[in-house]
């Protein structure tokens, strides 16, 4: 879609928004919002911030930032709600109830649950107690909102929207994370319900929109709507690989092979180990946390090539990215239906190839044969993943072309006018009011 038909668009959809919404609000319920810098954030952000471009008020439910470290920011503690106005509506954010271990998983669900709890009662009162909105969006993970977003959704005389951006807990069960029967069941319970109580559920991907459609009715098979994820070209934009980031980390001229992201168990992590052994001459860059960091860091101890550093701040993402000479995606073997990782549209958006270790068939390797942006090799796959980092380590040129025509595919295909109109639309839709 070109700029002059987006903005063409853009105009005649706010004009549809001034004449049929009536001032009703839309409720967003999620996990984490700006300035919070976990990819889902930045991915509501952005939704939010194109509703709002549209004409739509919008009311925030969101936690307090605590991504970065799993605990709440400096600056947002001493309060357990903080409400601010905006133009476009409000923001109110909640007390996250983060537990000190990321690899407990009971604790975790425990705080997902008493954090949509009190979503909750802050999502019936956003804008004014029990007023009725145009649609409730809910986002999971955590699974728990969205039951949480049915509730307010229902006592707004509204409809749900139910935005899934990881099919929990398919996810957590593939890695070994999840093991008691009983766990399992109460959650596929949930998933089961939040998916029937929603009047739409949204996907990243053809592959979870049929994963979640196999778990519906079949007379409920046209909720479901593929809504890809998208990237900021204008906040992301190819950069010098020399940057002040680098010699922050003491890292020199060499090619960078980066992972930036989560550290957790459903990344194969492991591959940039063994990729690490096989090429002295290359700094590996882990850019991140998460419950696998710890064991992970002592598995490459005896490697001086790799390097660990934690998160970076949300407004130098587009240096972070510009670091790395080469990207990787790895995701384990089974979880490429269930999980889209959206930061390979911030990884082509900088320009960079990507060398995605995903089951075949799914979102990013048909992404990156379409676009010309990377390569795919089989997941846990650590021969062929070693043999595809050395071959554009070793031509410069396809990598470089690999990067130009990723930068354009996400230029072309990606953008978030696109994505907010398309939430927009379906809003419309659900509120009788098809555009």
């Amino acid at each position: 879609m070109t700029r002059s038909v987006r903005r063409s668009v853009r105009r005649s959809v706010r004009r549809s928004v001034r004449r049929s919404n009536r001032g009703r609000p839309i409720v967003v319920l999620c996990p984490h919002f700006a300035p919070d810098n976990a990819p889902t954030g930045t991915v509501m952000t952005r939704i939010v911030s194109e509703l709002a471009d549209l004409g739509h008020v919008v009311h925030v439910v969101t936690a307090l930032p605590w991504y970065r470290h799993h605990a709440i920011e400096a600056g947002w503690t001493g309060k357990w709600v903080r409400t601010e106005s905006t133009p476009w509506g409000s923001i109110t954010r909640l007390h996250p109830f983060p537990g000190d271990d990321k690899s407990n998983l009971m604790r975790r669900a425990a705080g997902f649950v008493a954090y949509s709890l009190l979503a909750g009662v802050i999502g019936l009162r956003a804008g004014g107690w029990f007023r009725r909105a145009d649609a409730v969006i809910a986002m999971s993970p955590p699974l728990t909102l969205g039951l949480t977003g049915k509730v307010v959704a229902v006592l707004r005389r509204s409809r749900l929207v139910f935005n899934i951006q990881d099919v929990f807990p398919d996810a957590a069960i593939d890695t070994g994370a999840i093991t008691n029967r009983w766990v399992i069941g109460a959650a596929r319970l949930l998933e089961r319900i939040s998916y029937r109580s929603a009047a739409a559920v949204t996907v990243l991907s053809d592959d979870l929109g049929d994963n979640v459609t196999a778990k519906l009715p079949t007379s409920r098979g046209s909720t479901v709507h593929v809504i890809p994820n998208f990237v900021d070209t204008d906040v992301i934009r190819p950069g010098d690989r020399l940057t002040p980031y680098r010699a922050e980390l003491g890292i020199g001229n060499e090619p960078v092979v980066l992972y930036a992201g989560n550290v957790g168990f459903s990344q194969s992590l492991d591959l940039m180990l063994a990729a690490a052994r096989e090429l002295p001459e290359v700094t590996f860059l882990i850019n991140g946390d998460g419950a696998a960091r710890g064991s992970l860091e002592v598995e490459a101890e005896s490697l001086s090539n790799v390097r660990f550093a934690g998160y970076i701040e949300p407004d130098r993402l587009s240096e972070l990215l510009a670091t790395g000479d080469i990207h990787v995606v790895p995701l384990k073997a089974g979880l490429g239906r269930v999980s889209v990782p959206s930061k390979t549209y911030s990884i082509m958006a900088a320009g960079r190839p990507v060398v995605a270790a995903i089951d075949p068939g799914t979102a990013v390797p048909k992404i990156l044969e379409s676009s010309g942006g990377g390569v795919a090799v089989l997941p846990d796959d650590a021969a062929a993943f070693v043999d595809a980092i050395t071959t554009l380590l070793e031509r410069s040129d396809l990598g470089l072309s690999m990067g130009t025509a990723g930068r354009a595919w996400v230029e072309r295909e990606a953008s978030p006018e696109a994505v907010g109109v398309a939430y927009h639309r379906l809003i419309e839709q659900l509120a009788g009011r098809a555009p």
